[in-house]
Formats: C-alpha cells, structure tokens, sequence
C-alpha cells in the first residue's frame, strides 16, 4: 500500500465479474462503463489487471485520456516438500513495484 500511496488516494472499484462466454462488443459496454466511472474518479494512476480482453481495452481507453495505468509487478516464490507420500507446493507472490502500461 504505501508503494500505492506515491500516486495519491487509493480507491478500490471492485473487478467486474466477467463472463467467459461474453462477445466481443459485450467487453466494449462493460469497459466503456468502467472508463466512465474511472474518468469521473479523476485519478492519478490506475493498477489494472484481470481478464485480458477487457484489461486491453480499459488500459487503452484509459491512456487515451492521458490517465497513468499500472500492472503490479512480483517475485515469484516457491516452496516444495515431499514428506509421508505428500507432496506440498507453496507459491507466494512478493510485491516488487509497479510498471506503467505503455505504447511500445
């Protein structure tokens, strides 16, 4: 959170809960809902990450605008055991940073 704090206030919009059956033009409605709600916020920076489809096409609206869109970056940790014919994996995400979307 404090890493988050750098961009100002954080405001959390819950996800949208996203279909896997929905079409093309039914991701548009629901990111052009989303960019609305977002742009009135008037943010700093914007973390988003999820569904790829719908991330693409809010990230690129969002730019559009000339709002900053984040993606949190991490470090992949993982712990194996093997004991009494168990097997055991353990994966942690430690946060790193955050890295701006941009247009390559």
């Amino acid at each position: 959170m404090a890493a988050a704090h750098q961009y100002g206030e954080v405001v959390d919009i819950p996800f949208p809960i996203i279909d896997p059956l929905l079409s093309t033009s039914e991701i548009g409605r629901l990111v052009q809902e989303y960019a609305g709600r977002i742009v009135a916020l008037n943010p700093q920076a914007v973390l988003c990450q999820g569904e790829f489809i719908y991330c693409h096409a809010l990230v690129e609206r969002l730019l559009a605008v000339g709002i900053t869109v984040l993606a949190a970056t991490s470090e992949r940790l993982v712990s194996e055991s093997y004991e009494a014919g168990i097997n055991e994996k353990i994966v942690n995400f430690q946060f790193v940073q955050f890295r701006e979307y941009c247009h390559l």
